[in-house]
């Protein structure tokens, strides 16, 4: 986002400052850990030591950042984008075999993950070479206003190398500088982009997590409404669908979550209604456009209770659904903690779908 025209960001000595000021709250929000009791939680010592770094780790980091002003919130981005580029590629290379292209979809850059087994540069008998299952289009989080795709690099790594599908981790445009529907259009184009490719609809998977969750589920609506084809399928990670958040787990795990108390909506609607079936598609999910859904979220999330209503709700209208609820676990915990026992389980069934549903299906095609 910072390298965009439109974007404005701070002076180097005041990006200082908040870099300065950030290792702070994050130094003062691990003091705490000690006192939180990190041995106790929902699975062996280390996992639950890991957690409770992790969740002190992101509130901190999440409850400054949402203070910042949004030209000091967009250097410092920069900043941890730039050091991503640097880390993130020689990283999942070695964990995952898995490699990292730019690319310009549908007129939205983004970053391909694919596995290196898949590629002809990487393999020398043809016969070695790795099948691609399908295409995942990935709408990356951060509340509709933050992150970047080469943050979520390593995550999309673990899909390449759990699934054997390829990624592409779309740059959408973010508010507040673009608001509603900017990112649903840019997600929109890359569809398209990919449609014109010659990526079939049967074999590509709209995925995101977070504010990213929500608006794969915006894209669904957008699809239905414009007369495109529907994905093969949609898989969300603690997907952000009701942005009304009025329900009981808003504050009931407000203090067990890494979301700040004080979720940030009003950048993103910019006077649409929260409960506008196009941005909050929890209300509206009708079985005739909707495709079979992978739904995991935890269960001591602050947008639990609006997934739970979600989910039960793809499920009474019919739409085939996988649904997978962790306790003990906050919001995007397969991301943040790809270690824990939780997120494993999520990997496998990710796995497992891919194998069931995706793999079979390209197979026949190929025959043809």
């Amino acid at each position: 986002m910072a390298d965009r025209p439109e974007v404005q960001t701070a002076s180097a000595p005041v990006t200082a400052l908040a870099v300065v000021g950030l290792a702070q709250s994050m130094l003062n929000g691990l003091a705490q850990v000690p006192f939180r009791q990190p041995w106790r939680g929902p699975a062996g010592l280390l996992d639950n030591i890991g957690q409770s770094v992790t969740r002190q780790t992101i509130r901190s980091f999440m409850g400054y950042s949402m203070g910042l002003p949004i030209d000091e919130f967009r250097s410092m981005e920069k900043i941890l984008d730039d050091i991503c580029q640097w880390v993130m590629p020689p990283f999942i290379a070695l964990t995952d075999g898995v490699e990292i292209t730019a690319d310009t979809v549908g007129g939205v850059p983004g970053l391909w993950c694919r596995a290196k087994a898949s590629s002809d540069a990487y393999v020398d008998d043809p016969a070695d070479k790795q099948e691609i299952g399908a295409t995942i289009l990935y709408l990356h989080g951060g509340g509709y206003i933050g992150t970047s795709p080469i943050m979520y690099s390593a995550f999309a790594a673990s899909l390449v190398k759990a699934t054997g599908n390829e990624v592409f981790i779309a740059d959408y445009r973010m508010a507040p500088e673009f608001p509603f529907p900017a990112g649903v259009l840019d997600a929109a184009d890359v569809f398209r982009g990919l449609l014109d490719r010659g990526v079939s609809p049967d074999h590509l998977v709209v995925a995101g997590d977070s504010g990213g969750g929500g608006l794969a589920a915006s894209l669904v609506s957008y699809l239905h409404a414009h007369d495109l084809p529907m994905p093969a399928a949609v898989a969300l990670f603690s997907p952000e669908v009701d942005l009304d958040l009025d329900h009981p787990s808003v504050t009931e795990n407000a203090h067990l979550d890494i979301l700040p108390w004080n979720v940030p909506v009003t950048p993103y609607l910019q006077g649409v209604q929260p409960n506008d079936a196009r941005v909050s598609i929890v209300d509206d999910p009708d079985p005739d456009w909707f495709p079979p859904t992978f739904v995991c979220w935890g269960a001591d999330e602050m947008f639990r209770d609006g997934i739970r209503l979600f989910v039960e709700r793809l499920e009474g209208a019919g739409v085939q659904v996988y649904a997978m609820e962790e306790y003990g676990m906050f919001h995007v915990f397969p991301i943040l903690m790809p270690w824990a026992e939780s997120s494993r389980r999520v990997f496998r069934a990710l796995e497992e779908l891919s194998t069931r549903h995706v793999k079979p299906d390209l197979a026949a095609e190929q025959t043809h």
